[in-house]
């Protein structure tokens, strides 16, 4: 059976406050870093996804009013009345 422990990076900086020793501060030092960066990261990540879908969404209103106005065109196209013609006739 495979047991995972992992701290949050409040427990590192509590961590670091029982430990007293140089290399221990160090090490929860660089942790809490990453942590620090794992975050910025993931916020970053986020944010252009939403950027993303946003900009997907635009999209798709623009694709379904495009559609729309060919559809209107054939239609169009398809009720065409025949207009007399005008001008000189043999």
């Amino acid at each position: 059976m495979f047991v995972a422990l992992c701290f949050s990076e409040h427990g590192i900086l509590q961590l670091s406050n029982v430990e007293k020793s140089e290399k221990a501060t160090q090490m929860s030092i660089k942790i809490i870093e990453i942590f620090v960066s794992m975050r910025e990261f993931l916020i970053n990540n986020l944010n252009s996804k939403i950027d993303i879908e946003e900009i997907k969404r635009r999209l798709d209103k623009n694709v379904e009013l495009l559609f729309s106005y060919l559809d209107e065109l054939i239609d169009k196209q398809d009720n065409k009345i025949e207009r007399t013609k005008i001008g000189f006739k043999k």
